[in-house]
């Protein structure tokens, strides 16, 4: 132990701690507690910038507060508690301050810090996420998992003002959920199970169960060899389903009127503290969403060679060029890529009934990045089975999905996407791990 530090013994009752911003705002005394960001002597004074989740106070300790020395010598990122008189600050903020009367020291921090907390000295993501816990006590960061909380409070007052309901899927399963690739294999009592790469069998399950629209915010498994900017090995995936479709337009539909929910909620709690942190405005878009056939946005982008006719997915460089083409054309973020190839897409895919060469399915792009996959189902027992056959699945590993449609099937559509890659676009961050809680991908399983 620093033999300068000294620990005070006098515990302050933490029951009667205020946020800062809450103390600040009050009047007489006040309790706070929270992280050392600076301490300063000035004369014989001493002043500690005290941080908690909701900002920063001033503490003004003066001499004939017990264990005043100390004060000076406290660590950056140590633990304390303070009470005392709210008085009118004389920072140049014009913010109130705190004149300590009690305090105690509640967790010493080590110190030199192996990174630093507030951004002043620029560290690689990598050590960042190294000493993430402490990366995580960053404002900005703090900033991010706020909003995503309101995100996802939105979507949900969304999906329950529509009458969804939401389910929780099952994370292992007995076979693969889509194409059998990028699956993390594990024992279960003897035999393989599989982590979940989606809920797609499980939502589209509620649909013959009569549930007609549902909803799950949960995490997902892919054994995804990528080391993009936007590929991670869990995540969490947001998912839609809902019965009693026309077509997959009906799909579309909801979503564009889902988003704009999701950004309005936002945009009104946050616009202005994303814009100071993250230098960008929220846009609440306009509806109808653009729509461009896949086909097409291979000739506005150039990323097909018209001899070929290979209107596949677009690659990452063909995602940003139409993102940038819509942004100039429509002046719109989003775009839905619409009308892929059969050869594509999963099995249960519904083809076009007019040319069944491609499908009823949709990406969604925004600002240049796909954000979501979606489509109308294949309702049709004897079709799906066609279509498995036709796709070579292996049918042990998908009859227990086929048996779903044998009784009687709804027609449906959904959604699935990425909370992070959302929450990256939104913010305008360059990468899913800065926007992930605690990160895994191929090289990183700790913390």
């Amino acid at each position: 132990m620093d033999p300068r530090y000294k620990p005070v013994i006098s515990m302050v009752r933490l029951q009667k701690r205020l946020h800062a911003e809450d103390a600040k705002k009050s009047e007489g005394d006040a309790t706070v507690a929270g992280w050392v960001k600076s301490v300063r002597a000035v004369g014989k004074l001493a002043f500690v910038i005290l941080r908690d989740s909701s900002g920063t106070i001033q503490l003004t300790f003066k001499p004939d507060v017990k264990d005043f020395e100390s004060v000076k010598n406290l660590t950056p990122e140590s633990v304390i508690a303070a009470t005392g008189d709210v008085v009118r600050g004389k920072v140049k903020s014009g913010e109130n301050e705190l004149v300590v009367k009690e305090w105690s020291v509640l967790s010493r921090s080590e110190t030199p810090l192996p990174i630093d907390v507030w951004g002043n000295t620029p560290t690689g993501l990598d050590k960042r996420l190294d000493w993430r816990y402490l990366d995580l006590r960053s404002p900005k960061n703090l900033l991010v998992f706020r909003i995503q909380t309101a995100v996802e409070a939105a979507m949900r007052e969304f999906w329950l003002k529509n009458g969804f309901i939401e389910i929780h899927s099952p994370k292992i399963m007995g076979s693969p959920s889509e194409t059998g690739a990028e699956l993390f294999e594990v024992e279960y009592f003897g035999r393989s199970g599989y982590l979940a790469q989606s809920p797609q069998f499980y939502k589209q399950m509620a649909m013959m169960a009569g549930f007609e629209k549902v909803f799950e915010i949960a995490p997902v498994f892919r054994a995804n060899p990528s080391e993009t900017s936007r590929h991670d090995t869990e995540y969490t995936s947001v998912d839609a389903e809902m019965s009693w479709l026309d077509s997959e337009e009906d799909v579309m539909a909801h979503e564009e009127k889902m988003i704009v929910h999701v950004l309005e909620s936002v945009k009104k709690q946050f616009g202005s503290e994303i814009k100071e942190a993250f230098g960008v405005d929220v846009v609440v878009p306009e509806t109808p969403f653009p729509r461009v056939t896949i086909k097409e946005a291979h000739k506005i982008t150039g990323r097909a060679p018209a001899e070929t006719h290979d209107f596949t997915d677009l690659d990452s460089e063909g995602e940003k060029l139409m993102g940038t083409h819509i942004q100039e054309k429509k002046k719109h973020e989003f775009v839905f890529l619409t009308e892929f190839p059969w050869a594509v897409r999963p099995f249960y895919t519904m083809r076009n009934e007019k040319n069944p060469a491609v499908t009823k399915s949709f990406d969604l792009l925004w600002k240049g990045l796909e954000i979501t996959s979606g489509s109308q189902r294949e309702h049709r027992y004897d079709v799906l089975l066609k279509q498995a056959a036709e796709k070579k699945m292996k049918m042990e590993n998908v009859q227990f999905y086929l048996d779903f449609f044998r009784y009687g099937t709804p027609p449906h559509g959904g959604l699935g996407f990425g909370l992070t890659r959302f929450l990256m676009q939104m913010l305008g961050v360059k990468n899913v791990r800065e926007v992930t809680f605690v990160p895994h991908d191929m090289k990183r399983l700790v913390p």
